[in-house]
């Protein structure tokens, strides 16, 4: 059986790498009693899949994971089991069952949503100036990890958003998240030529392709 998690990773979560993340699942199934399945061979790996990696420091409210799971599973009862053994910081938000045979996540994932929400005191009218100049740009070559890329193709939506409850402003953006083509929304502000001190970054959506 192929159970899909949503979940949302906040607080000192945030720190904790994709690797970690993946550990963590798997304790997580053991302490929730989940026979998991591994695979075959001389180092049998657990069954898990993470649909995307999510940059250290952010928080997220759309992250996915799909677990197979050697037994039949209550989908009802199975949201509080998880609840009761992931650390905190981690919330279960839904689960649903997956046919086995769906491709894996990571090929269907084609761009990710996130919300800027900006604690510091920031000129609002000079944002929206940048903003309107990186999407007219032909062009906005940038480094990462010492080779160049072009960032201009990974920016699908990029728009002020609307404040939060305490008036905070935000930035909303939807970014490429295939292979070999993941926009990173630090880069996104430091062309934008805002601190990224201050600021919180949230994952608050994933496009998949249509089946």
């Amino acid at each position: 059986m192929r159970i899909r998690v949503t979940f949302s990773k906040t607080g000192a979560l945030r720190y904790i790498g994709h690797l970690d993340l993946h550990k963590m699942w798997e304790r997580t199934t053991r302490r929730a009693n989940l026979a998991l399945m591994y695979s075959q061979g001389f180092h049998p790996q657990p069954k898990i899949q993470l649909a995307s990696a999510l940059p250290l420091g952010f928080s997220s409210r759309c992250e996915l994971v799909d677990l197979w799971v050697d037994e039949a599973v209550d989908l009802e009862s199975l949201p509080p089991r998880l609840q009761k053994a992931v650390p905190p910081g981690l919330g279960i938000l839904n689960v649903a069952h997956i046919d086995e045979k769906s491709p894996p996540m990571q090929t269907q994932l084609l761009s990710a949503e996130y919300q800027v929400t900006f604690f510091d005191q920031i000129d609002l009218v000079e944002l929206d100036e940048h903003i309107s100049a990186c999407l007219a740009a032909a062009s906005l070559p940038r480094e990462r990890r010492g080779k160049p890329y072009e960032l201009r193709p990974l920016i699908e939506t990029l728009r002020l958003d609307e404040a939060d409850a305490e008036g905070h402003p935000r930035l909303w953006m939807q970014l490429t998240a295939r292979e070999g083509a993941t926009g990173r929304p630090e880069e996104v502000l430091d062309a934008l030529q805002v601190p990224y001190d201050g600021a919180r970054v949230e994952r608050c959506g994933l496009v998949f392709k249509e089946n």
